[in-house]
């Protein structure tokens, strides 16, 4: 894609595993997603890494619960991630956030500069990602978590919260 689209996906991911995957090198590779309204389950099932065929065939997925809680599992990895080769495409697991502003450029008043802000990104060590293992990650409480007033006030967060009884948050 473009310039955005990369510089948005360098930095906005929910990536079990991000290599040079070819999905249509065999008609065995699929990815498939999976969505019952509770859990978005996406699995990468026996693909292969572009140019790199012989290596063997990756088996792996991520779920999302409307919890928050996000699981990668990971079924076959038949080589150390740590081999794979970066050049033609980034290798990383993690997961990272970031949000784009629009600012006029102070050169030409008509055009707008794009600035990406990356707040947060947790990035897993790829050498124990291996056959038959998983990585859960469990979402921090938040002052959005509390259904009423005296929730809130009397909440040990370290948040500085206040309640809005318009919005009832």
């Amino acid at each position: 894609g473009d310039v955005i689209h990369r510089m948005l996906t360098a930095t906005q991911y929910v990536a079990p595993l991000m290599a040079n995957f070819n999905p249509s090198f065999s008609r065995n590779s699929t990815v498939q997603y999976l969505d019952n309204g509770t859990v978005f389950v996406v699995q990468w099932d026996k693909v292969y890494l572009q140019g790199k065929e012989d290596m063997g065939s990756f088996t792996f997925q991520v779920a999302l619960h409307s919890t928050g809680r996000i699981v990668f599992g990971y079924k076959e990895i038949p080589v150390p991630v740590l081999q794979i080769s970066a050049t033609q495409h980034p290798v990383k697991a993690g997961l990272s956030d970031a949000f784009m502003v629009l600012n006029p450029s102070p050169d030409v008043p008509e055009s707008r500069r794009r600035t990406i802000y990356e707040y947060h990104r947790v990035e897993l060590d790829t050498s124990k990602i291996t056959n038959m293992s998983a990585v859960e990650f469990t979402p921090l409480p938040t002052c959005l978590q509390h259904q009423s007033c005296e929730m809130c006030v009397t909440s040990e967060l370290t948040f500085n919260c206040s309640w809005c009884h318009v919005l009832q948050r």
